[in-house]
C-alpha cells in the first residue's frame, strides 16, 4: 500500500512567526510542536536584550530547510512538517522559529521534532544579531558537526 506524500511547509518570513493563521495539517496520531521564543536576558555590559535581528542566505537557507524536512519524513515516517524561521528583527517574547510535526505515533513526533531543530541551528546559513540597551553582539553559532544522524542521539 503506498502512502500519501507528507506535507510540507517551509518558509522564512520576514517578520516574527506567528502560529495563529496557519492552516491546520491533517489529523495523523501525534504533532509535535517546538516554538523558539526570544528571551530576555542581561548584558553585563550591554544591559537588556531588546530583540534579535536574524539575516540568512535565504535561497540557501529555503534549500537546506527542505532538504532536512525531507530526510526527517523519511526516517521518522512523517505525514507533515511545518519549518518556520523569523529574518530581521524579533523582539523579546515573540517567536522566531517553529518547527511542526505530524506523525502516526508519539514517539516519532516527538523525535523528528527534536532532531529538526537542532539540525536547523546546526546546518541552515541563518545568523542572528544580539540588540541589547547599549550595542548589538552576533551571537555565536552552534557548532557544526559531520556525520551525524537522527539515530546517533
Amino acid at each position: 500500500m503506498c502512502r500519501p506524500a507528507a506535507i510540507l511547509d517551509i518558509q522564512l518570513v520576514h517578520q516574527p512567526v506567528e502560529i495563529a493563521a496557519w492552516s491546520p495539517f491533517p489529523p495523523g496520531g501525534a504533532e509535535c510542536t517546538f516554538l523558539g521564543v526570544t528571551r530576555p536576558e542581561q548584558h553585563e555590559h550591554h544591559g537588556e536584550l531588546q530583540a534579535l535581528d536574524y539575516e540568512a542566505h535565504e535561497s540557501m537557507a529555503v534549500d537546506e530547510m527542505k532538504r532536512l524536512a525531507d530526510q526527517a519524513v523519511h526516517q521518522w515516517t512523517l505525514l507533515a512538517v511545518r519549518m518556520h524561521h523569523a529574518l530581521g528583527r524579533v523582539p523579546t517574547g515573540q517567536a522566531s522559529v517553529v518547527i511542526q510535526v505530524v506523525s502516526g505515533h508519539r514517539p516519532e513526533s516527538f523525535e523528528a521534532c527534536r532532531w529538526l531543530i537542532d539540525e536547523l541551528k546546526r546546518q541552515v546559513p541563518i545568523w542572528k544579531r544580539e540588540c541589547w540597551n547599549t550595542g548589538t553582539s552576533w551571537s555565536e553559532g552552534t557548532p557544526l558537526t559531520t556525520g551525524q544522524t537522527g539515530d546517533e542521539r
